[in-house]
């Protein structure tokens, strides 16, 4: 099946912006340049410094490629930080209007560039929608709010917890969205393995063309495209609340998935396992959860790490990101994520020959919700309540 014009163009221009507003480190070091070779985790260690603070309750972060940060606060409001102007006094959008914040956690959750976004200024938003809190993700121009567009949803009225809330493009040109299974707890829905529901799922849709009475396109490559029964948006399925997930320079998923009250676990996705199935809620982490959700014959996908609720006295992990800048080249392809409770900074590494090392290099400001790369590739962290926002500087402190 070959590509019409418009979406080859579209797939070009945007794949031509991710190389050119990634950092210099994702597509290795420069010819000549001396291979830095990776330390080990334990000497390494994160170090935050407060860059902002007077956020309302900032819950999702991405990067420009004009280097601001844009910030989205849970009541909908969208700020944005430049580090040699610091923190606008006034959103640069509004779409409290539209958004409904009656429990913890529905709100404004997720927002992305698209990867034209210096050309068209266009932003992808996740959010719960009024009245009853659907789950939506939508595009609209940053200077032309009134010309939103929802793209998709997903009903979610009984509860109103567990709604995932990521967007982010991958390296393939496509719209990635996380969804949480519903809500409550123990999965009353069943939603985990249900194909026939979105909810619990990771979403891959083509935003660059409409089929149909869609304005989006159901990528052929999909691995549920012809499965009877079965939402053909679906790229993974077995997510119970993975509200932070982002996409490294492979286009691998690295995903931050809540667990129910035994342990909190972190996935690694790779390309190829488009149709992965990561057990919730036959399992929790690696340990069974409902055996009556267990199917004999079912593959399921372990998540690369995990950490016990009364070991480490966590409580929600937040999925984070893989570090990719200059400025710590030793620490090139740590993944860090954190918890909402222990603040913990967990650090993730492939090792070269299979499996991962992992290690607790230190901690975060209070309450992180999320994490985001600049265009240089260095990090920030939000904080809920305190309503910060702060800039994380990986050190190599080599042993005595």
């Amino acid at each position: 099946m070959t590509l019409g014009r418009s979406r080859t163009v579209a797939v070009l221009a945007g794949l031509l912006l991710l190389v050119l507003s990634a950092p210099l480190s994702s597509a290795g070091p420069a010819a000549g340049a001396p291979r830095v070779r990776p330390v080990p985790l334990t000497e390494l260690t994160v170090v935050s410094e407060q860059v902002a603070f007077g956020l309302q309750r900032p819950i999702a972060i991405t990067g420009l490629p004009d280097g601001r940060m844009l910030i989205a606060e849970k009541d909908g409001t969208v700020r944005s930080y430049h580090p040699d102007t610091g923190l606008a006094a006034d959103p640069v959008l509004d779409l409290s209007a539209l958004i409904e914040t009656s429990d913890n956690e529905r709100g404004l959750l997720g927002i992305t560039p698209a990867p034209d976004f210096a050309r068209t200024g266009m932003l992808y938003v996740s959010y719960t929608s009024r009245p009853a809190g659907a789950l939506t993700v939508a595009r609209l121009p940053i200077s032309a709010p009134e010309r939103l567009q929802v793209l998709l949803t997903q009903e979610h009225a009984e509860y109103g917890n567990h709604n995932g809330g990521q967007v982010a493009f991958g390296r393939d040109g496509y719209l990635y969205w996380s969804t949480g299974d519903g809500g409550y707890s123990g999965d009353p829905f069943k939603s985990g393995q249900d194909l026939g529901t979105l909810l619990g799922k990771i979403i891959r849709i083509d935003v660059n063309r409409a089929c149909g009475s869609r304005p989006y396109c159901v990528p052929a490559s999909n691995p549920f495209v012809r499965k009877p029964g079965a939402r053909p948006e679906i790229w993974l399925y077995g997510l119970r609340n993975p509200w932070r997930f982002s996409i490294d320079v492979d286009n691998s998923l690295w995903i931050g998935d809540v667990g129910q009250g035994l342990v909190e676990e972190v996935n690694h996705v790779r390309p190829g396992q488009g149709g992965a199935n990561l057990g919730w809620s036959c399992k929790e982490g690696t340990p069974i959860f409902d055996p009556e959700q267990c199917r004999p014959g079912v593959r399921y996908v372990d998540p690369v790490f995990e950490y016990e609720h009364f070991m480490t006295e966590g409580c929600s992990v937040t999925g984070g990101v893989v570090y990719r800048g200059s400025r710590t080249p030793e620490a090139r392809g740590v993944y860090l994520a954190s918890d909402y409770c222990n603040t913990r900074a967990f650090a993730v590494r492939p090792r070269a020959g299979g499996g991962y090392d992992s290690a607790t290099i230190g901690t975060f400001p209070t309450q992180p919700t999320a994490f985001a790369a600049d265009v240089h590739g260095e990090l920030y962290v939000l904080s809920d309540l305190p309503g910060f926002l702060s800039r994380i500087r990986i050190e190599h402190v080599p042993p005595a």
